[in-house]
């Protein structure tokens, strides 16, 4: 059977891209940010997952304000870097994993979750920025990836009990998958910040502490965080934090086993009038 065993939760700035790809990170602004990621980088490696399951948001790349669906999971052999207006970064191309992604829909759907399937879509920097700050910068991605995009964009947005909810019955879903697979599940995107209007710049540290704290020991209170104080907290685009729900929900505890492990946490403001958090919670 296939099993989840661990979650990496990241923001995915796209401004961290272009200090990649400029060769920027040596520099005394990025330095600091970089330096969090190099434990997670080893780690990766000592901990190579078979599939990673990666929930980001799109950015009106893959989907315009035309056609926006709330959940949409990517089933196809591959996927490329989007242009997002100054070309596509230059990252490989993401191999997927069609099979597990199309199991994972036939589950989630016969669970009452609405999932739009998408057989061809680019992904732009809210999935390739994590996997470059997990993986570095390689010839090829070292594990084949399943993107799962939200809609944080355009409100209606999904709830934070939803996004939880969803979580566990994609663990269920893998958990049903009968090969032998180790499956590591990503949330991205966030933390506080505000990309327009008066309070653009606006950033919580207290906030995305308390945030990262629950996330640790009590998912079931983030969870319950109405969409009010995302945006009173963390700002207008704080609303991304609710995809790391969808990550929780599909640990262990919350289908209740032991609470996880946590492997590695880390915190850094600013990067690019954005806060960056990070954590990584290993399962039993």
């Amino acid at each position: 059977m296939a099993r989840i065993t661990a979650s990496v939760y990241t923001s995915h700035v796209p401004a961290i891209g272009a200090a990649l790809d400029l060769g920027k990170t040596g520099e005394a602004y990025w330095q600091p940010l970089f330096k969090g990621y190099e434990f997670s980088k080893q780690w990766m490696k000592d901990n190579k997952p078979d599939v990673v399951f990666l929930v980001y948001n799109d950015h009106a790349t893959a989907f315009s304000l035309d056609f926006i669906p709330t959940f949409a999971i990517g089933t196809a052999a591959e996927f490329q870097p989007a242009d997002e207006g100054w070309g596509p970064r230059p990252v490989p191309v993401v191999k997927g994993h069609p099979e597990l992604a199309s199991h994972i829909a036939q589950s989630v759907i016969q669970q009452d979750f609405d999932l739009t399937i998408v057989n061809k879509m680019d992904v732009d920097h809210g999935l390739t920025v994590p996997l470059s700050l997990m993986c570095g910068q390689p010839e090829a991605w070292p594990v084949p990836v399943i993107p799962f995009a939200v809609n944080v964009v355009q409100y209606p947005v999904p709830s934070g009990q939803r996004c939880y909810n969803l979580g566990k019955a994609i663990r269920k879903a893998v958990e049903s998958y009968d090969e032998d697979l180790k499956v590591h599940i990503w949330g991205t995107g966030g933390m506080s910040h505000q990309l327009q209007g008066p309070r653009a710049g606006f950033i919580n540290k207290d906030f995305d502490n308390r945030f990262l704290d629950l996330l640790e020991t009590d998912p079931e209170a983030a969870a319950a965080i109405p969409h009010i104080d995302y945006v009173r907290e963390a700002g207008s685009e704080g609303i991304e934090l609710v995809m790391w729900l969808i990550a929780r929900g599909a640990m262990a505890d919350a289908a209740g086993g032991p609470r996880p492990k946590v492997a590695h946490r880390f915190f850094h403001v600013p990067a690019s009038n954005t806060a960056v958090g990070h954590l990584i919670l290993e399962d039993h």
